[in-house]
């Protein structure tokens, strides 16, 4: 379970956020919403780990979830805004690299995202939806001994299609049903059904 408790988060001299505090179950969702410049993607940053909090804490099972920032990395899949991809690898190239540190078949998350036709192809000649699916993808590697229980979600349907969309939300509903957990930062909606939502 996570749970964050009164969290405060400053940039420079700025309040970005105070007094913050959700939980998260096994098989729970929570979208963060609000306007730009709101605070969700620092939340994202925080809940990774990247960022310290100015104050409150940040629980996994009761426990400081940032005392130990290697097994707080090992539960977590992190997507950002960047799509973080080598041009010049495949796009198969590119899932091996994750699939090396996290385990997980390369065909079968190239294969979630509809991307098995476009898998000998450099990632510097997708566009930018499938760019977005590929990074996605990743979300797909799923060894069961080195699940991430939690994801991360920064803008996951920016460039997406609706058939894109719909094989994310098969993606997210297996996870969930694994017992994994979600966050995702959105302007559009999700196929997370069930989610709550937390306005920042």
């Amino acid at each position: 379970m996570l749970e964050a408790r009164d969290l405060a988060c400053l940039r420079g001299e700025r309040v970005v956020f105070a007094g913050l505090s959700f939980r998260l179950e096994p098989g729970g969702a929570l979208l963060l919403v609000g306007a730009n410049g709101a605070g969700k993607s620092t939340l994202l940053r925080l809940l990774a780990g990247l960022l310290r909090p100015e104050a409150g804490a940040l629980l996994w099972d009761g426990a400081d979830a940032l005392a130990d920032r290697a097994a707080h990395a090992a539960r977590i899949r992190y997507l950002s805004h960047q799509d973080a991809l080598k041009p010049a690898l495949t796009a198969r190239e590119n899932l091996h690299f994750f699939a090396q540190l996290w385990g997980g078949e390369v065909a079968a998350a190239l294969d979630a995202l509809d991307l098995l036709p476009l898998a000998e192809l450099p990632a510097r000649v997708l566009s930018s939806g499938q760019k977005r699916r590929l990074a996605l993808a990743r979300l797909g590697l799923s060894d069961p001994a080195r699940r991430a229980p939690l994801w991360l979600l920064d803008e996951p349907t920016v460039g997406l299609d609706a058939a894109s969309v719909g094989k994310l939300g098969a993606l997210l509903a297996r996870h969930r049903a694994a017992g994994g957990m979600v966050l995702a930062a959105t302007h559009l909606p999700l196929p997370m059904p069930g989610a709550g939502e937390l306005r920042l």
